[in-house]
C-alpha cells in the first residue's frame, strides 16, 4: 500500500469513528439522563470526549501528510504520534471526572433515605446497541491500523476495545438497577471510568515510545540483516540501527568488505545493499550503508 493510499484509509477510519461517536455521545447522554442511568450517562460522556479528541486526531493526521521541508527533512509523520498523546490525555481526564462523579452518586444512594429511581428499559437497549457497534468498529479500525501501521489508528482501535468493556459494565449496572439495586448503576459507572483511565494510560505509553525513538520490533532488524548479508561482496553485517518516524523507517547499516577492494568497488557494494533494502522493505524514508575493511 502506498503512503497516499495509507493516508486515505487512515482518514476513512477516523471519519467513521468520529461519526459513530457523535451518534453514541448524543444518544447515550440523553437517554442516560432521561432514563436515570449514571452508568450510561458516564459512557455517554466518554463518547463525548471521544468526539473531541477524534477531531484533533483528524486535524493532526491531515497535517502529517505535509511533505518534508527544510525544518522537517523527514516529513511531519510524528504528528500522528503527537495526536495519539492528545488522545490519551483526553481519555485520562475523562476517566478521572467520571470516577468521582459516579462514586459520589453511589455513596448518596447507599447512605441517604432516597432509594433512587431504577434505570429505564430503553437504557439497556441503547447499551446493547453500543456493544454491537463498538465490536464492529474495533475489528475494522484494528485491521486498518495493522495494514497501514498507523499508531494513531491503533490508538482508536484500543479505545474501541475498551469501550466494549465499559459499556458492558454499564449494561450490567442497568440490569441490577432495574432489579432493585439502584446503587449498582453508579458503581458500574465508576468501574467504567477506571477502564477509561487505563485506556488513556495505554495510549500515552505506546505513542510516547514512538516519540522517544524506541526501536522497532527485533524482526525488522533481523529482516534487514538477512537482506544485506546475501548481497554480493558483503562479508558480514556488523551493525544495524533502525528508527521510526511515524510509519516510516530510517535505516543505518554497517558492513564489512574485502580490505583489498578500491573505494569505487566498496561504494558499489554499499549501493547494491541499499537497493536491496529499498526493494524489499516497506515504508523506508532513508537508507545509509557504511562499509570498512572486515
Amino acid at each position: 500500500m502506498t503512503p497516499e493510499a495509507s493516508d486515505r484509509t487512515n482518514l476513512m477510519a477516523v471519519n467513521l469513528s468520529l461519526a459513530a461517536n457523535v451518534l453514541l455521545a448524543v444518544v447515550k447522554t440523553l437517554v442516560g439522563i432521561v432514563g436515570h442511568s449514571t452508568a450510561l450517562l458516564a459512557d455517554g460522556i466518554n463518547s463525548t470526549s471521544d468526539v473531541a479528541y477524534l477531531v484533533i486526531v483528524r486535524t493532526f493526521m491531515r497535517l502529517a501528510r505535509k511533505p518534508p521541508d527544510r525544518e522537517h527533512p523527514y516529513g511531519h509523520r510524528q504528528l500522528e504520534n503527537i495526536s495519539a498523546v492528545v488522545v490519551g490525555a483526553f481519555v485520562m481526564t475523562t476517566g478521572v471526572a467520571i470516577f468521582f462523579g459516579a462514586i459520589n452518586h453511589a455513596y448518596n444512594l447507599l447512605s441517604g433515605p432516597n432509594e433512587g429511581v431504577p434505570a429505564a428499559a430503553l437504557t439497556l437497549w441503547v447499551a446493547l446497541f453500543t456493544v454491537i457497534l463498538k465490536v464492529w468498529l474495533m475489528i475494522f479500525t484494528g485491521r486498518v491500523a495493522r495494514r497501514t501501521r498507523s499508531i494513531a489508528v491503533m490508538a482508536l482501535a484500543h479505545d474501541h476495545r475498551n469501550d466494549i468493556f465499559s459499556i458492558t459494565t454499564a449494561a450490567a449496572g442497568i440490569l441490577f438497577s432495574r432489579a432493585g439495586y439502584p446503587w449498582v448503576d453508579p458503581a458500574a459507572g465508576a468501574l467504567v471510568s477506571l477502564v477509561v483511565l487505563y485506556t488513556g494510560v495505554e495510549i500515552i505509553r505506546d505513542s510516547s515510545a514512538e516519540l522517544m525513538n524506541i526501536l522497532p520490533d527485533h524482526t525488522v532488524n533481523h529482516r534487514i540483516r538477512q537482506l544485506v548479508e546475501v548481497v554480493q561482496g558483503v562479508r558480514r553485517v556488523e551493525d544495524v540501527h533502525v528508527h521510526r518516524i511515524g510509519m516510516y523507517l530510517l535505516v543505518d547499516v554497517t558492513i564489512g568488505i574485502d580490505g583489498s577492494l578500491t573505494v569505487s568497488a566498496g561504494n558499489e557494494i554499499a549501493h547494491r545493499a541499499e537497493e536491496a533494502l529499498w526493494e524489499n522493505v516497506q515504508y523506508l524514508r532513508r537508507v545509509t550503508v557504511h562499509y570498512h575493511p572486515g
